[in-house]
């Protein structure tokens, strides 16, 4: 019988699909390691709490080290931490590109390859999944999204590119791919007009997003996967 408890790193688990995450791998049993650049103390054992901004260089090691250090092994990663700024394309700012590109790809970059790693030695391999958007595939009016589709269609296509680098050695990659997502990121008043966005007609729950990579964890034969939670956006209106 095999009693080694399986670890999950998630990124962004201060509030939202994050926290959310949290509970729902603890309720598989595994031992979490919960990074975000906020986030209290948790008086869980299983749940180790590392402050940082995955977009500043070392954190992303740090995380992965504290893992290692408490529990001794990774089995999965959640890249949940992301940045939206919605803006035309010409007024974006350098800061603006540094904030994204850095928390949606180095973020991504150097935690990732830190936690494949530690899951290269570990028993069983590993799985990696990331949080992209589908607007990469369904651009919209509504929702001009420059920076996103930069820096998540680079998550989508790395996804693939390490799905099968990785394939003969027991690392899975997979990719949510999000519609508007009903979180605190969106006021209220504006749930109406994004609900429209949708061919559904409403905005998707945490509870879609979680169920949906609980669903990739639990699908061995899935990788390269860019899993489309968006209420049909990306099959068209």
């Amino acid at each position: 019988m095999n009693t080694v408890q399986k670890v999950a790193v998630i990124t962004g688990a201060s509030r939202g699909i994050g926290a959310a995450l949290v509970t729902a791998y603890r309720n598989l049993g595994y031992a979490v390691v919960a990074t975000a650049r906020s986030l209290d103390e948790s008086d869980d054992s299983g749940v180790l709490t590392v402050r940082g901004d995955v977009a500043e260089r070392g954190v992303g090691a740090r995380v992965v080290d504290a893992a290692m250090a408490r529990f001794g092994r990774i089995d999965t990663l959640v890249n949940n931490a992301g940045i939206f700024i919605s803006k035309p394309f010409t007024d974006y700012t350098d800061e603006d590109f540094d904030a994204v590109v850095g928390v949606n790809l180095r973020g991504f970059f150097e935690i990732s390859r830190s936690a494949v790693t530690a899951m290269l030695d570990t028993d069983g391999g590993g799985h990696v999944v990331n949080v992209s958007t589908s607007l990469v595939d369904y651009a919209s009016s509504q929702l001009i999204s420059a920076l996103a589709s930069l820096t998540k269609g680079g998550l989508n296509a790395v996804t693939k590119e390490l799905a099968i680098e990785y394939a003969t050695r027991g690392i899975r990659v997979n990719t949510v791919a999000l519609g508007v997502i009903r979180t605190s990121m969106h006021p209220a008043a504006s749930y109406e007009t994004l609900s429209a966005t949708h061919p559904l007609g409403r905005m998707g729950e945490i509870d879609d997003v979680v169920q949906a990579i609980l669903y990739l964890e639990n699908a061995p034969f899935v990788t390269g996967e860019i899993l489309h939670v968006d209420g049909g956006q990306s099959a068209g209106r």
